[in-house]
């Protein structure tokens, strides 16, 4: 395995972890952005955790060798997963399935994901639940919930300044209690 970081600490943290675990001979940690110091060879399951969706995105669109069939995506936005999905699926990558992991009350997407080249038509909306409605997970509905009660929060504090993003907000969450209800 190869674990990277951007920042010095965890990847100390991480060597440390790694020695009292006895895995010193099988993981390398690299202190590095995401996978530029990973060469396409040295990995087929990647997995992408503990950031944002919309750093996640700019990670795989800097290692263009993730678009290749063979490659597993394993990613789980801490926070816009709306926007990770957009660029998924505009790019020609295929969110396989989705589950939901809770970790310290809070409650997180996770996304398998394979490059099949193929830019689908998804339903309104798709980017804001994705695969999450055929997971059966009970956290999935849980997670969609707060996603809805985010939502109605941001549209209306934006109201005033934004109309029509506040409008869009309203009708996203009406989807995601749409399909809670199902």
């Amino acid at each position: 395995a190869i674990g990277s970081d951007v920042r010095p600490g965890p990847i100390a943290n991480a060597e440390i972890n790694v020695k009292n675990a006895g895995f010193s001979d099988k993981i390398s940690l690299r202190l590095a952005s995401g996978l530029d110091k990973v060469e396409p060879d040295e990995a087929d399951d990647i997995i992408f955790s503990g950031m944002g969706g919309i750093l996640i995105a700019e990670l795989i669109e800097k290692a263009p060798w993730l678009k290749d069939g063979d490659k597993h995506l394993i990613l789980q936005p801490q926070s816009h997963a709306e926007i990770l999905r957009s660029y998924l699926t505009q790019n020609g990558f295929r969110i396989e399935k989705e589950n939901i992991c809770e970790d310290s009350g809070r409650v997180y997407c996770i996304m398998s994901v394979y490059f099949d080249g193929e830019i689908r038509t998804y339903p309104e909306w798709y980017e804001y639940y994705g695969e999450i409605p055929s997971c059966t997970n009970p956290l999935a509905k849980e997670y969609l919930l707060r996603l809805a009660d985010r939502y109605v929060r941001d549209a209306g504090n934006m109201r005033c300044a934004d109309p029509t993003a506040a409008e869009k907000l309203y009708s996203v969450a009406d989807k995601l209690t749409e399909i809670t209800n199902k």
